[in-house]
């Protein structure tokens, strides 16, 4: 689902990256959570993945490099992906499953977790019916492409942890060190108030190719990225990461939001903008102020979100560094390095020690649903060039249909 890409000062890239999926630890055993949760490190949690793609894949390999999981059910639209992820991750053909209905049929397969990697017009219903499945769910951003998606996915991440199970979205600077006791120290006081924020995304797009009779074309290499209802644009799928590391360090919602957007992207044939500048209004009055473009023109990937203190700021960026200046001390922080993997291998454990400890405090749901609920509000204001309130957003539930029509069952 995510679409960064480091710089060359870091070895490995957010889009080239595939992991090493190295051989499955034997001496691991097959239980139940619930039989060995806080008793057994040496269970394996038995998971689903849903959706293999470049990420999905990658996230696959990583459960099976951890150790603690157990894939024994893979699911993607295109039959050929699951039948070529089973082979990979060893999972019997019967047990391989595509077609739309696939994530269906793998949670009647019985899984105690799944993996949610496929285009995030899809997640609502996944993570509906993997809730009401009795699963532990571990989901990519954004948690969907319009409001009614993601208010569905914040009554099943709070329904999870009613039933004792664990929810995790995967945004990778929230795990890292350097960011967490960055945005500590400010929230602290360290640099005075803060007056203003500033974040930027740059990146390069996607392929748009002409549209088919039916959308299969467009659920593959990430190029639902350009369609609005499918991947809920290139603000609310990848400018997402800037915005979100702004709102914790603001440690609330925006209340309004306006500013003008356009596409300006070679040959483009879906509707999503890929040229943003958006101004964020918080109640206490706080700023932020977001730019962010995608065309191809060489311009270097950044994805950075910048403090500014009434006695010093805050610097944090996903590929070069976190630290903090004043005018009394600061911080002096560190590189940030291999974000991307890293991020998930430490969300891929938390993850895991959750479900063995009975941890179902689920603090990313509320974060995550409130950044993509933000940056739908921005996509909204700079499309329609005027000033839009959070609450006028969720009033509209305005939803984003999919023409299903003549895909596979």
């Amino acid at each position: 689902m995510n679409n960064v890409k480091n710089t060359p000062t870091n070895n490995i890239t957010r889009r080239s990256f595939i992991s090493g999926a190295g051989a499955s630890v034997l001496s691991f055993t097959i239980m139940k959570p619930s039989l060995v949760r806080g008793t057994q490190a040496n269970s394996r949690i038995e998971v689903g993945c849903i959706g293999l793609g470049g990420r999905g894949k990658m996230i696959a390999g990583m459960l099976q490099q951890h150790g603690g999981y157990q894939i024994t059910a893979v699911a993607d639209y295109f039959e050929l992906a699951a039948k070529a992820a089973g082979q990979q991750f060893k999972v019997p053909e019967s047990r391989c499953f595509s077609g739309l209905s696939n994530y269906k049929k793998l949670l009647a397969s019985k899984v105690d977790a799944v993996f949610l990697e496929t285009p995030p017009y899809c997640f609502p219903d996944h993570t509906e019916a993997a809730v009401e499945a009795g699963c532990h769910v571990y989901i990519a951003k954004p948690l969907g492409c319009d409001v009614p998606g993601c208010l569905r996915i914040a009554k099943m991440g709070q329904k999870a942890a009613a039933n004792k199970k664990v929810f995790l979205a995967d945004f990778q600077t929230r795990t890292d060190p350097f960011y967490i006791e960055g945005i500590k120290r400010i929230q602290a006081g360290e640099i005075g108030n803060i007056a203003m924020l500033s974040s930027e995304y740059n990146d390069e797009s996607f392929s748009d190719p002409p549209k088919t009779a039916t959308i299969e074309s467009r659920l593959q290499n990430l190029i639902w990225v350009n369609d609005d209802e499918l991947g809920g644009s290139y603000l609310v799928n990848a400018g997402i990461h800037a915005v979100d590391v702004a709102l914790w360090i603001a440690a609330s919602p925006p209340v309004s939001a306006m500013g003008c957007s356009r596409i300006a992207r070679n040959n483009p044939h879906g509707d999503s903008h890929d040229v943003f500048s958006v101004t964020y209004e918080f109640a206490n009055g706080l700023i932020l102020n977001h730019r962010g473009e995608h065309l191809r023109n060489r311009f270097e990937f950044r994805c950075d979100c910048f403090a500014q203190g009434q006695n010093g700021y805050l610097e944090t960026g996903y590929t070069s560094r976190v630290r903090i200046l004043g005018n009394k001390g600061g911080y002096r922080g560190g590189d940030v390095v291999n974000l991307y993997p890293r991020g998930a291998e430490r969300n891929i454990d938390t993850f895991h020690k959750s479900i063995l400890n009975g941890i179902y405090d689920n603090p990313t749901l509320e974060p995550s649903v409130n950044s993509t609920l933000a940056t739908i509000l921005g996509r909204e204001a700079a499309k329609r060039k005027t000033k839009l309130t959070w609450d006028e957003v969720i009033r509209e539930n305005k939803e984003l249909k999919v023409n299903l029509t003549g895909l596979k069952t």
